[in-house]
């Protein structure tokens, strides 16, 4: 079978089009059965927030909810209140209302350059969504003037040192992988953390370069960085024997970004 760049550009050559992105996820259709990063990294998210001095009764808004991970995650860690979950893909709220029911709210919101239908928020959160954001940390930044006082942004992120094996395989080749370049951790921290950003590492082994390939497309994470051009067939072939040579690896570097709003 003939293979092809899984990161193609999207709308107008843009990874983070609005149209580009809700294309994306709303056509992954495997969503959780290749998303066991996301459903590990949404738990280890709800843990932390259940960690906080939050109130009994919560007021949320999640950004990105996918098909319903990580509010499936804060519910089985017990919170409760009352809930906004939004994501782009209208396909994807569909799903999280299968999985969550009606108890939860839903509403299509873009996350990074929209509005809330409301402000005074106890919880802001995201897992594994604001890393396709043009401008992650503003967008973080802008979430405090939804928090109601003493509130918290809380959200899981990509690091730069994620899918290092699939950049490394280029690289040998001389060639530019079309991976987004994930926010670094400087630039997070110069928001004014709550507390240090913390990372954990997540490695997902695959059969082959094919199955990673197949994997990201079922998450829908496959839209390139800006001015990414494809790689033709044999290239990739190329980059594929590197990558399966090392293991089929792949790395993600889970980054946690507490921010807070005093008063």
């Amino acid at each position: 079978m003939r293979r092809r760049d899984p990161f193609v550009r999207g709308h107008a050559g843009v990874i983070h089009s609005e149209g580009s992105v809700s294309r994306a996820f709303g056509a992954a259709a495997e969503y959780d059965r290749h998303a066991r990063v996301q459903r590990l990294a949404a738990r280890e998210l709800a843990r932390r927030i259940a960690a906080l001095p939050l109130p009994r009764t919560l007021k949320v808004l999640e950004i990105g909810c996918g098909t319903g991970f990580l509010t499936q995650a804060l519910r089985d860690e017990g919170l409760t209140g009352d809930w906004l979950a939004t994501d782009i893909a209208p396909a994807m709220i569909e799903r999280a209302r299968e999985r969550l029911g009606d108890a939860v709210q839903y509403t299509v919101l873009d996350g990074e350059r929209g509005m809330p239908p409301a402000r005074d928020y106890d919880l802001v959160c995201a897992s594994l969504a604001t890393q396709w954001f043009a401008h992650e940390a503003q967008a973080l930044s802008r979430w405090r003037a939804w928090l109601a006082p003493r509130g918290h942004v809380m959200v899981a992120t990509l690091g730069p040192g994620t899918f290092a094996e699939w950049r490394a395989a280029h690289a040998a080749e001389g060639l530019s992988p079309g991976t987004p370049a994930f926010t670094s951790p400087a630039e997070l921290s110069a928001l004014g953390l709550a507390e240090p950003l913390s990372t954990d590492i997540y490695r997902e082994r695959h059969a082959d370069a094919a199955g990673f390939l197949h994997a990201l497309r079922g998450i829908g994470a496959n839209t390139a960085a800006p001015g990414h051009r494809p790689l033709g067939a044999g290239a990739l072939r190329r980059v594929m024997r590197r990558f399966e040579a090392t293991g089929a690896l792949a790395t993600y570097e889970v980054m946690t970004c507490h921010l807070t709003r005093a008063r």
